[in-house]
């Protein structure tokens, strides 16, 4: 098995041709506008090393920025809660300290600055490893000034190590995104040549040495100091970045786009920001610490660094697409949150920083309809538990409830458990009596407004679509199909959506249930490429500056101010847009389709299969569907299955300037409680 797992990877790698190269790391990276930052990374690690800058913003890093305070251990991209992360600060000394910005350039895997004291730094990690190399001036004592007790937005919690003359080792706890919870980060630290310390304060170090080079090489583990000196490597930065950058192409390449080369480096750069969490947290052996704090063992990958609430929409299903052999793991990891006390958000014991776990029955419920194994009978009790918990008390609330109390009867069903599933399915469809009350009414003065009746960052305009288990039903809510029509036409065309945040982030894909699947097609490629009015920004209503410009841009302030990525679920959405087809309604395992933003989109499965989406009169302003053919034979239907789009095959869509108003609306697939 060990020998076809490698023959596999290296079958995909041959067609990944540096698709990182073509990443910008920058992106996202200034001002409040996507929350990331160009710290090396490694997918899926929850190791990753990047500059801290003052001012310190949400991911401790600002483009623009000059001074330094120093390098720090690992991030949460794009999250909001003024970031979070940011564990263990080096700073490297000569002269008065003052670390100010001459030179920086960095990719997938790694970072490199220079400095105008001198000092030069090379930073790259691999897996849960890395290493920085820091040459200092030929003038001036050189140094380190190590803070145990740095983190973003100052979330220290406790820490202890130990320390010889050529290590630091321990652990640092936490609190994690939002300061709900607490995560434990084990350390070794390794110096190439021998160092003496001195105190600094509490938690802190100053390091000395004589040499005017030096290597310094970080392991992390969630399990303990062993188990990160078990990883630990002594690698140099040229070996350590290119291992990374073999393991980035070999990600970024099970997706091939052919295109406009500007746009396919939009393309991968967000692709890229999709596949840093969650985190792999087992170690080699299996082991692994569960969110009760105790020690683990499983015979497969490990995974935490949540974001569920965030990410469940877009994010993890794409993984279950494009990475399936790491989603099946994740998904158990998701399952196995249930034995051991799972939250809403984190508990006191988290292996690793995360976010939160709302709405994971329907994650588990879509990649269980994926054919991955989910033990539903051996957490259903826990999973009642949850659904018991659900909270009602506000009019978002209410709809994103009614979701899970959907998911959790389907689940419950497929266990078996029938009373139960019966008992939620109603609850779900009670979401009906909300919807009257508090989404129906549109003459209502606060319906524009963000915030009004309790509202999580949205509006009554943008919470009202959020029925995607039903959409039958909220057709039939809002007046039958014209209303339904008429009512979307008005949201979109006074620009009442915001695409800045997620709660109505799957509302351009709503006119595919209807005889106007075309107007989605539309919408889609407006979003993702064609500049836009946006007025919303995050807890701001209405107002008189909005934004105009395209929301994916490839340069530092690319995002909408206070769009946050939320790791990685916004970048997954123009990843979906480019390729050609969105879920319709996670919990189903079907995809509508629209004109792909390329000529060409090819996905790499395993076992040597294939997908490929052409598209023929491929042009900018394209992007109605003509016609579609799957596999040689005329596809009148405007989506497809999960099965059919990963056994492989190709399809071929006609583009055209003006819509085909028939195409699509043979066979709608609607989602209904019917």
């Amino acid at each position: 098995m060990k020998f076809l797992a490698f023959v596999l990877i290296i079958f995909s790698f041959q067609y990944a041709a540096a698709q990182a190269d073509q990443v910008n790391v920058f992106l996202g990276s200034s001002g409040d506008r996507g929350q990331m930052s160009p710290a090396a990374s490694y997918p899926f690690s929850f190791m990753s090393i990047g500059p801290q800058t003052y001012p310190d913003l949400h991911m401790g890093y600002e483009h623009r920025a000059k001074t330094f305070l120093g390098f720090t251990h690992n991030r949460f991209e794009g999250v909001g809660c003024k970031g979070s992360g940011g564990n263990i600060l080096i700073k490297p000394l000569v002269g008065d300290g003052t670390l100010t910005k001459a030179t920086e350039t960095a990719g997938p895997g790694y970072y490199e600055a220079g400095f105008t004291n001198g000092i030069h730094t090379r930073i790259a990690v691999n897996q849960n490893n890395g290493v920085e190399e820091y040459s200092f001036p030929a003038q001036g004592k050189p140094g380190f000034y190590i803070d145990l007790s740095h983190t973003l937005s100052n979330r220290f919690v406790a820490e202890e190590h130990t320390t010889t003359d050529t290590t630091i080792a321990g652990w640092v706890e936490s609190t994690t995104t939002c300061n709900v919870g607490v995560y434990r980060v084990y350390y070794v630290i390794h110096f190439n040549t021998k160092v003496t310390y001195a105190d600094s304060g509490e938690h802190k170090l100053l390091v000395n040495f004589k040499s005017k080079k030096v290597r310094v090489n970080v392991a992390f583990s969630s399990i303990d100091v062993p188990h990160a000196a078990k990883d630990l490597s002594t690698a140099g930065f040229e070996q350590q970045k290119a291992q990374s950058a073999k393991a980035w192409n070999n990600m970024l390449g099970v997706v091939q786009v052919k295109g406009d080369p500007a746009r396919e480096k939009l393309f991968y750069s967000l692709l890229y920001r999709t596949i840093q969490s969650p985190y792999v947290i087992s170690a080699k052996d299996g082991s692994y610490r569960a969110i009760d704090g105790s020690l683990q063992h499983n015979d497969r990958n490990v995974y935490n660094g949540w974001s569920i609430w965030d990410n469940y929409r877009t994010q993890l299903p794409l993984l279950s697409v494009l990475y399936p052999q790491q989603y099946r793991d994740m998904a158990f990891s998701i399952a196995n949150l249930y034995p051991y006390g799972k939250k809403n958000y984190a508990t006191l014991h988290e292996p690793s920083n995360t976010v939160r776990t709302e709405h994971a029955m329907v994650i588990l419920l879509d990649a269980y309809r994926k054919g991955n194994p989910v033990d539903i009978n051996k957490i259903a009790d826990s999973l009642i538990a949850e659904g018991n918990r659900l909270d009602f008390g506000s009019p978002d609330k209410a709809l994103e409830a009614s979701y899970d109390c959907w998911a959790l009867s389907q689940l419950l069903a497929i266990a078996g458990r029938k009373e139960e599933s019966d008992r939620f399915f109603k609850k779900a469809a009670e979401y009906k009596t909300a919807w009257e009350k508090d989404f129906k009414d549109l003459d209502r003065k606060d319906v524009d407004r963000v915030g009004a009746r309790n509202l999580y960052q949205g509006t009554i305009w943008q919470y009202r679509w959020f029925v995607p288990f039903d959409v039958k039903g909220l057709m039939t809510l809002t007046g039958g199909e014209k209303n339904y029509l008429q009512q979307l036409d008005h949201f979109f065309d006074n620009d009442l959506y915001n695409h800045a945040n997620e709660p109505d982030i799957q509302a351009p894909l709503l006119y595919n249930v209807t005889g106007k699947p075309w107007k989605s097609q539309a919408l889609v490629h407006k979003y993702a490429v064609d500049t836009v009015v946006q007025y919303y920004f995050n807890d701001n209503s209405r107002g008189i500056d909005p934004f105009v410009d395209r929301v994916y841009r490839n340069q530092p302030d690319g995002y909408i101010r206070t769009m946050d990525d939320d790791a990685g679920a916004m970048s997954a959405w123009f990843v979906f847009a480019g390729c050609g087809f969105f879920p319709a309604c996670v919990g189903w395992p079907v995809y509508y389709l629209h004109v792909p933003l390329f000529k060409e989109v090819t996905l790499h499965q395993p076992g040597g299969k294939h997908f490929t989406i052409k598209t023929e009169q491929f042009s900018p302003t394209a992007r109605y569907v003509q016609k579609a053919m799957l596999n040689g034979k005329p596809l009148n239907r405007n989506w497809l299955t999960h099965e059919e789009l990963v056994k492989g095959g190709e399809l071929v869509i006609t583009a055209s300037e003006k819509p085909n108003e028939k195409w699509g609306t043979e066979q709608l697939w609607v989602p209904s409680l019917e």
